[in-house]
């Protein structure tokens, strides 16, 4: 779901971008060098000696970590535990419990320097107002993925550049930067020269931003029906934060920067609205669901729907995706302890370090609060099979 974080030839910078949880390789001719993965101290912990570890309900994050199992490789021992997990009653806390405690070992996550903490945000799933047709009131295309979107996979000429894809679009014979989100949009009243097939029209663009944020939504039609969006692709173009731009230019204040404070300015300030959107280039492409998909949770990294509350967007240069975690930070604005045992589901243009990760809310307004308010101080363990060393 990526809600979110993120040189062959001049344009590249624009259009090289992350895909999936596969690390960035060294670099190659003629390439410079891709990001490297963020240095990261991993340290064998007893699971007693985690915060609220003896008070910890298991059971949903060990049934969150069991929904992903046919996702791992086959024969691994993270499978062979997550296949064990499966079988396990439903619910059953004690059984949870005794299985982490006889199968697990926590390996504590910290920076290079030696840092054990790091930010934890929160990530939703929007329910936008919208319909089938344009209308006076639904007015902002939901575009699907171009025609003319060009991505290249690097390992196909460069194993060494696995995980690396490539974005652009033909001009001539040349491979060129896609459109930006002001050309796509047409910017401040220009024509955009963009064309591609529209799923859905919605009120809002302030919305419409944070849903390609987050990666992945829902539309209620005025039928009544619920049309469920998961991401397609994306332009190509790095991701800006409209909360940074906004207090660069004292907009705002960083505190100030949640969702619902961007939301309240972008109301209050209309005529500059199109600039600061426009500030982040990135654009995301969706994808319509299956019917009977809106049932469930939206669909992660991973590739199996995501569990309100137990899922957790990772940097997977660091947390093998697919693993369960120990999280161990606070509700939002607030000091209360949230620890619990969650899985390693997602991904995010913005979820980059050794100690960070996105905290799933799940769909709707209440969930998107939450999420907005979110940014805390927190700390990560990852959960092994005991005996095969540290995490990889």
């Amino acid at each position: 779901m990526t809600h979110i974080a993120r040189s062959l030839v001049p344009f590249v910078p624009a259009i090289l971008v992350l895909a999936g949880c596969a690390a960035p390789p060294p670099a190659c001719p003629p390439c410079a060098a891709p990001p490297r993965a963020p240095a990261a101290k991993l340290e064998r912990a007893p699971l007693e000696a985690l915060p609220g570890w003896s008070g910890a309900a298991l059971a949903p994050g060990l049934r969150a970590f069991a929904s992903g199992c046919a996702r791992l490789d086959a024969g691994s021992a993270l499978r062979r535990a997550c296949d064990a997990a499966r079988a396990l009653p439903e619910g059953d806390e004690a059984a949870a419990r005794a299985f982490i405690e006889s199968t697990f070992d926590a390996w504590s996550v910290a920076a290079a320097d030696g840092s054990a903490e790091g930010t934890i945000t929160g990530y939703y799933e929007p329910v936008l107002a919208g319909s089938r047709t344009r209308s006076d009131r639904f007015r902002i295309p939901v575009y699907g993925v171009p025609a003319d979107l060009v991505a290249v996979d690097l390992d196909a000429l460069y194993p060494e550049l696995k995980g690396l894809r490539l974005r652009g679009r033909v001009e001539g014979n040349r491979l060129v930067p896609y459109l930006t989100r002001a050309e796509i949009e047409g910017g401040s009243g220009g024509a955009s020269p963009f064309q591609a097939a529209v799923i859905a029209w919605v009120e809002d663009p302030v919305e419409l931003f944070f849903l390609q944020i987050q990666g992945s939504g829902q539309i209620a039609l005025e039928t009544g029906e619920r049309l469920r969006l998961g991401y397609a692709d994306q332009n190509g173009h790095p991701y800006r934060s409209i909360g940074r731009y906004l207090v660069e230019r004292h907009e705002m204040t960083l505190d100030q920067t949640s969702m619902q404070g961007i939301k309240a300015w972008a109301a209050a300030n209309p005529g500059k609205l199109r600039d600061a959107l426009d500030s982040n280039p990135s654009y995301v492409f969706f994808r319509e669901l299956s019917a009977g998909s809106e049932d469930r949770g939206p669909i992660g990294t991973l590739g199996v729907p995501l569990a309100a509350g137990y899922s957790l967007a990772v940097d997977p240069r660091t947390v093998p995706l697919g693993a369960p975690l120990y999280l161990a930070t606070t509700f939002p604005l607030s000091a209360r302890p949230l620890e619990r045992l969650m899985a390693a589901q997602d991904t995010g243009g913005a979820i980059r370090g050794a100690v960070r990760a996105d905290f799933y809310w799940g769909s709707g307004a209440e969930a998107g609060t939450l999420a907005g308010r979110m940014r805390q101080r927190g700390r990560l363990w990852i959960l092994w099979p005991r005996d095969e060393g540290p995490p990889r």
